[in-house]
């Protein structure tokens, strides 16, 4: 900003420019197109997509919180030339023969790790993308929501407002598809942009790296022990107890599967923690447990009582381990107890990525992943030199440029950090 004079601050100086204001984008520029529920209409639309030029925007729209599994309830797509299309998976629930028309084009989502997995259930998969939500955390952007970075990117703002809504609903509501089509409606101006940037910063080689690791990463494996993610259960503190917790989540997953609704509407969380802690010695008791005493509930108690009663009388070498199975190292904050040396190396790790992400403007995480630092410094190579480093990372899936940008400044902070003697013993 120019130093302050003087005059600046006269009765009848010119006023400093005011910030621009973001432009409400609050209609597609060709209207709301209704979902194609026919297999003419998806014929017609996928002849369209062959036609059309460059990239194509894709986005999907769950009913997470409402239904049981991630499964895709809208899926949006858009490409110049053709314009906005908006597909119903629920009247079409195969859409290979569309994701075979665009296989070869490049894909632009924002967080499309969120919706790949939905679109693979469909039938559909990109061969290349370009995902500009993970472009602008590798250009260090502070806010990288959708309709945060167009705003600051593009100068508009997108009402979010139908982002939580219950996409199974049917007819969808013309307020929610008007929402559906402008989330695509600037992707790929908002790719090209965020692309020249990438070029500019030197980093579209990361980019690309990146997207590659996204399009050939292999489905996520099932949780293991997945009712430990049962929200309090750190007020669980015995095994019986957690026995109860894991009895109670597994009948309720089965009734929510069976009834295709989310398992935090069938029965919360909140009321397995409750339900474990009072180990309830029969129906009675289980309905004075607080949550328990609503007509839902009552309905079902006999269910919810057989659980309990399960894990009640599981035997001692049947219960599960207070801690969770785990292949890693322990959590950092014990470290300085087990291993004084391992915590110091995890300092120094630390600092020297945190420091290499912030001089190359991107997050922490985006530069490494904690988790590898964490594990090459509970388990450091021996020897601790540049070339054993890079193979611990690439071991545990740091990707090449990751390991080209903090290969030598771990290896050095880690180095710093032993003892004389193990350097002479080394």
């Amino acid at each position: 900003m120019a130093p302050q004079t003087d005059e600046r601050t006269e009765p009848d100086a010119a006023a400093e420019p005011a910030t621009p204001t973001a432009i409400p984008l609050v209609e597609p520029r060709d209207g709301v197109p209704a979902p194609l529920v026919a297999a003419d209409e998806l014929t017609a639309a996928i002849a369209a997509l062959r036609q059309g030029t460059g990239p194509v925007a894709v986005d999907a729209e769950r009913a997470s919180g409402y239904r049981y599994g991630q499964r895709a309830y809208l899926v949006q797509l858009r490409r110049v030339g053709v314009g906005t299309i908006l597909v119903d998976p629920v009247a079409l629930p195969d859409l290979g023969e569309l994701g075979d028309a665009i296989e070869d084009v490049e894909w632009v989502l924002h967080a499309a790790t969120q919706d790949l997995p939905c679109l693979a259930e469909r039938g559909m998969r990109p061969r290349r993308l370009f995902d500009t939500e993970l472009a602008g955390r590798l250009l260090g952007y502070a806010r990288v929501g959708l309709g945060s970075i167009i705003e600051e990117v593009l100068g508009f703002t997108l009402e979010k407002g139908h982002s939580a809504a219950d996409w199974s609903t049917r007819p969808l509501p013309e307020p929610w598809l008007r929402y559906a089509a402008l989330d695509v409606e600037l992707l790929i101006e908002l790719r090209d942009h965020l692309a020249g940037e990438l070029d500019e910063q030197g980093k579209r080689a990361w980019a690309e790296e990146e997207f590659a690791g996204i399009v050939a990463a292999p489905p996520a494996p099932a949780r293991v022990e997945p009712w430990r993610r049962t929200s309090g259960l750190h007020r669980v503190r015995k095994r019986r107890q957690l026995a109860v917790v894991r009895s109670l989540w597994e009948a309720r997953d089965a009734m929510a599967r069976r009834r295709d609704t989310a398992p935090g509407r069938v029965l919360p969380d909140a009321a397995i923690v409750e339900a474990a802690l009072a180990a309830p010695a029969n129906e009675a008791e289980l309905l004075g447990v607080s949550m328990f005493n609503g007509r839902s509930q009552r309905r079902h108690v006999s269910t919810w009582y057989a659980a309990v009663a399960s894990g009640l009388r599981l035997p001692e070498d049947e219960l599960p381990d207070l801690k969770a199975l785990h292949d890693g190292p322990p959590p950092a904050r014990s470290w300085p107890e087990r291993d004084p040396d391992a915590a110091v190396r995890l300092a120094a790790a630390r600092a020297a990525v945190a420091a290499l992400a912030e001089e190359r403007r991107l997050p922490t995480e985006n530069l490494l992943a904690p988790d590898a630092v964490r594990r090459l410094a509970w388990s450091p190579p021996d020897p601790l030199d540049a070339a054993a480093v890079a193979a611990v990372l690439r071991g545990h899936g740091a990707r090449e440029w990751q390991i080209a940008q903090t290969v030598d400044a771990l290896t050095e902070a880690m180095t710093a950090t032993r003892l004389p003697s193990e350097t002479a013993a080394g």
